[in-house]
């Protein structure tokens, strides 16, 4: 039994084992955490579910994961269930005190009282914002992360509990959502900046985010100053292209913050990340570490000096992955 759950069984880590195998390892794996033998760990572990979760040793640091299931523009866009295995995995394999599982937005989770942190990819984050379950666990500590069109949320109470969790969203009429190639300073002390290097990548990258009052509590981690082509603005503003306020730090040179760490009055954390469109990506190391070591820090885990390991995943694993998650590729869609 014990073997079972160790680390001899993992395989490829970016690949679930079957329905069969997955739920035979969720009753053997349980059944090991109550008798004292060694819990499942790496890369099987974000297959289990929430009860399996709850019943790990005291002390692990509970992260959940709720991933829109469909995507935003076709394969390999928003890909943010693919995604969330994908993080899931990585975290579960560094940290033999982490136990970190995927919902989907079909299948919300209905119980949040032993999260550690909460981790949102949707296409567009109303349901949480307003969730109580969310809401409760940042309240008693919780951490609270979204990324890309996780961050957007509208103005008012969604807005307002956003600012209160993770320090800032994308508010229509105010930010933008070009498709552009920032040059990417980073943060240099703070520890979701480990092992992040300065870089450049394509993707829709949201900018000119509503932060709180005076960027109280808040670190940059990923800015860059953006060109004015990607401000869509003459007369009139528009929701996601443009704006006067928007045009006019533009053309002032004034930086932009793509990705944020965020310490809250009550010593909980919050962490934004605006880009993620491209799941590919995810082959750029900078931009996978920054991810990574944003999951860790909310959750309270300690970041390594160099950043949240992980080997470059190839195109062909992150094929297979979505393969997984969506089924294999028409020839249309490849």
């Amino acid at each position: 039994m014990g073997e079972l759950c160790s680390d001899k069984m993992k395989t490829n880590p970016m690949k679930t084992p079957a329905l069969p195998q997955r739920l035979t390892l969720a009753v053997i794996c349980l059944a090991a955490a109550w008798s004292g033998s060694p819990r499942l760990n790496g890369a099987e572990k974000d297959v289990l579910n929430y009860e399996a979760q709850r019943a790990a040793p005291a002390g692990t640091r509970r992260i959940v994961f709720i991933a829109a299931k469909g995507t935003h523009g076709g394969r390999g866009n928003h890909e943010f269930q693919a995604g969330s295995h994908y993080f899931a995995r990585r975290i579960n394999a560094t940290y033999p005190n982490a136990y970190a599982v995927v919902y989907t937005d079909d299948k919300w989770p209905k119980d949040l009282s032993n999260a550690d942190a909460v981790v949102v990819l949707l296409n567009h984050a109303a349901q949480a914002a307003e969730d109580p379950g969310i809401k409760a666990a940042v309240e008693r500590g919780a951490g609270f992360m979204a990324i890309h069109f996780g961050v957007e949320v509208n103005k008012g109470v969604q807005g307002d509990n956003f600012l209160k969790w993770m320090g800032g969203y994308f508010e229509t009429f105010w930010s933008v959502n070009p498709w552009w190639e920032p040059q990417m300073t980073v943060a240099a002390e703070h520890p979701t900046a480990r092992g992040v290097k300065p870089f450049v990548i394509k993707d829709e990258w949201y900018y000119h985010m509503r932060f709180v009052e005076e960027m109280k509590g808040v670190t940059p981690i990923l800015s860059a100053v953006a060109p004015v082509n990607t401000v869509n603005f003459t007369d009139k503003a528009s929701d996601r292209g443009g704006n006067e306020e928007v045009l006019r730090a533009v053309k002032a040179g004034e930086p932009q913050h793509l990705a944020w760490a965020f310490e809250r009055p009550d010593g909980g954390r919050g962490y934004g990340f605006t880009g993620f469109h491209n799941f590919a990506n995810l082959t750029n190391d900078s931009f996978r570490t920054a991810l990574l070591n944003g999951i860790a820090w909310v959750s309270k885990l300690d970041v390594p000096a160099g950043g949240v390991a992980s080997a470059t995943p190839t195109a062909a694993e992150l094929e297979a992955l979505m393969d997984e998650v969506h089924g294999p590729a028409t020839p249309a869609a490849k």
